[in-house]
């Protein structure tokens, strides 16, 4: 009962909340209407008011077109009743757009207050007969309306979700810049003995946008400023050019500090307004030094706090004392994880010895069955315990793993990437964690997470301008979905590239037993993989399918080969009753420098071709699925431009080695697919008359 009362007046608050939100709302745009009615251009025109109700949401445009009727009533009382139709026009106009749901983009509201504008605007210049003038002077109001009502829509619209100004898009921010210009301007009206409060405002808030925030939004500032308030009267035209010229002195010595920016905007200003020659150029002056003047005074706190909303935004991402802190965290972690796994062994050996004499004890006691039975339950419990005991060994592997890659990262480009996120909020993409990642060789790496299944951050377009942005030749990104979150990665394009062929045959039915995986590590990393399951046919298949698909995911995740490999032998180690295992052959190629890992468990020979030179890797190993512990058997080559590596399953090289090295000479003129097929095809021919068995060849190039 309690809980239903609760959620009532949790419920009750909600709404209360929300009609106050709403009232809020109602008021702001009956002010704003108001306001606007009362700002003119071109001596006699007042277009801004009716261009925001046709962009005003739908149950709020009727309080804005009430706020214009009052302001043109008391502002523009000799064309009340031109203005008056124009509202009556927009209104119904803009009803019905909502009504027909039609207000997605701006140009229904743009093309309903440019023809209201028009049309009344029209009639009253026919009616008292104007010069052709004024007919332009019309078409000049209505395209500023039409103007308006694109500002004012981006405005409105805006996703305020992202409107920390790293993500917020230069076009919608220039468009929320212009709106609150426009407004500004129609407080200019307002005047104190010729001193107008509203420039005083407006070049307080231009010194600070460019001390605080960035030349960029300073200079868009300055010019939205400088243009809606110099268009009030032809003496105040050069206020555009002035305030932004001001600006930019403002913002060079703006590093050197706050007098100097103030002392440089308030000269170069009070220049422009002396030579113009404009009645208003003393008075504007005299608002310059005291705005400056203003703006000095303010105290560095103020500027720390304004510094943190335009910037206190950015990622904070693992770097210099940060990052090492991670790195012996996650190895302290690893060594618990160790120590535990070394606790589960010992439980599960006295466990076993336990059981162990139990049994002795019992035997005479219990029937054949009983006894078969029981020592069955104990082997197979004693299996579970062994794989869980390496599975905390596997997890503290790839903890140390985890540890290994921070322990790489150099440096991670916090500038770069508040700069990706203003580019991805221009395509309405709001990431939850961007890094841009310097490992330790000056490789660049980028990692987007997002929610969801993103799939705009595939397009080509913004891994260009990605590219532009940390000035690197990045690859395509590498989509990698995880339940309700999707991370894109871009790598760094590196300077080689593998040109790769297959081939394959199946000795039983239609599914091989070899598995053959290629896997892009995102760090410059070319992976490639054979697994060659038991047997033949669909067991060998499930087997090799196993091995080589878990391999390849913990690999793209970022873990290391030998922390993979104890995950994949523990897997097939509890697959089934039967004995299953699976050969795994894996060659890692950095394709930065052409060197190549080769790694083994239980896999036949690799060959590398350099011209006609032809090199046999051989190592000792056992597959996977046999026994506990086993690594990977490891050797390293150098590969060069035109060198060719091949891979192959136990079904060809078992068939003998002197007519595989003999043909694998001749390859510098064919394709790696041409030389897959080639030797898939004189490994069936040299396998005639014999028992066969699965077979699987991979090629592959160095460009």
């Amino acid at each position: 009962m309690k809980t239903i009362t609760r959620k009532k007046q949790e419920l009750a608050e909600k709404t209360d909340r929300l009609k106050q939100r709403r009232i809020i709302e109602a008021i702001m745009y009956f002010a704003v209407g108001f306001m606007l009615s009362s700002c003119e251009v071109l001596k006699s025109a007042s277009p801004f008011s009716v261009s925001l109700i046709s962009v005003s949401k739908k149950n709020y445009f009727i309080f804005t077109a009430l706020g214009s009727t009052f302001g043109y009533l008391l502002f523009c009382s000799d064309q009340f009743a031109r203005y008056a139709a124009a509202i009556l026009i927009v209104s119904l106009g803009t009803f019905a757009v909502s009504v027909a749901d039609m207000k997605n983009q701006p140009y229904m509201p743009m093309l309903i207050s440019f023809l209201s504008l028009l049309s009344t605007g029209i009639v009253v210049d026919v009616k008292t007969g104007a010069m052709l003038a004024q007919y332009g002077l019309t078409f000049a109001e209505s395209m500023l309306g039409l103007g308006g009502s694109f500002f004012f829509f981006k405005a409105v619209n805006c996703n305020f979700r992202r409107f920390r100004f790293k993500a917020l898009p230069v076009s919608d921010l220039t468009c929320i810049i212009i709106s609150c210009s426009v407004v500004l301007m129609s407080l200019s009206r307002l005047n104190i003995g010729g001193i107008s409060p509203a420039r005083i405002v407006a070049v307080i808030l231009v010194l600070l946008a460019s001390k605080c925030g960035s030349y960029q939004i300073g200079t868009i500032l300055s010019l939205a400023l400088g243009l809606s308030l110099g268009l009030q009267s032809n003496d105040t035209m050069y206020l555009a050019g002035a305030y932004a010229f001001s600006t930019m002195l403002a913002s060079l010595f703006s590093p050197v500090g706050k007098w100097n920016a103030a002392i440089s905007f308030c000269a170069s200003t009070v220049l422009f307004s002396l030579a113009s020659g404009s009645a208003s150029g003393m008075f504007i002056s005299i608002e310059t030094i005291a705005s400056s003047l203003v703006f000095a005074l303010i105290p560095n706190k103020a500027f720390a706090k304004l510094e943190e909303l335009f910037h206190g935004s950015a990622d904070i991402t693992p770097d210099g004392s940060l990052r090492q802190s991670l790195v012996v965290r996650l190895r302290f972690a690893a060594s618990a994880m160790n120590n535990i796994s070394e606790c589960v062994n010992e439980v599960r050996e006295k466990i076993n010895e336990i059981n162990e004499r139990n049994a002795e004890k019992s035997k005479e006691s219990l029937t054949k069955e009983e006894y078969i039975s029981e020592e069955i339950i104990n082997r197979k419990t004693n299996e579970i315990r062994v794989v869980a005991s390496d599975q905390f060994f596997s997890i503290a592997d790839m903890l140390a793993d985890l540890a290994r890659e921070f322990d790489e990262a150099e440096y991670f480009d916090n500038i770069a990437a508040g700069r990706i996120r203003r580019l991805l909020g221009e395509y309405e993409i709001y990431p939850k964690n961007i890094s841009v990642i310097e490992d330790k060789f000056s490789r660049v790496r980028i990692e987007i997470v997002t929610n969801g299944r993103e799939v705009a951050l595939s397009k080509p377009e913004i891994k260009k301008e990605i590219s532009k942005i940390c000035g690197r030749n990045f690859e395509k990104g590498r989509v990698t979905h995880f339940r309700d979150e999707t991370m894109v990665t871009f790598a760094e394009r590196p300077n080689y590239s593998f040109e790769i062929g297959f081939a394959q045959h199946c000795a039983e039915g239609k599914l091989c037993g070899d598995t053959i995986k290629l896997v892009n590590d995102s760090r410059g990393h070319s992976i490639l993989i054979i697994s060659d399951g038991m047997g033949r046919g669909n067991r060998a298949a499930l087997d090799g399918a196993m091995g080589a698909g878990l391999l390849s995911r913990l690999l793209s995740a970022g873990f290391g080969f030998d922390s993979a490999l104890k995950v994949v032998n523990s897997a097939l180690l509890v697959k089934s009753n039967e004995e299953s295992l699976a050969t795994i052959d894996c060659a890692s190629v950095d394709l930065f420098t052409g060197r190549v890992d080769l790694y083994k468990a239980g896999a036949p020979a690799t060959f590398i071709v350099k011209g006609n030179r032809v090199t046999k890797c051989e190592l000792t190993s056992m597959p996977a699925g046999i026994l506990r512990g086993i690594e990977f058997a490891k050797r390293t080559a150098v590969l060069n431009r035109g060198d060719l590596i091949v891979m192959m399953s136990d079904g060809i090289t078992e068939l003998g080695g002197e007519w595989l090295s003999a043909l694998l000479k001749g390859f510098e003129n064919h394709t790696p697919q041409e030389t897959a097929d080639i030797i898939l095809k004189e490994a069936l021919n040299v396998a005639e008359g014999q028992k066969e068995d699965d077979m699987s060849v991979i090629a592959a190039r160095l460009k």
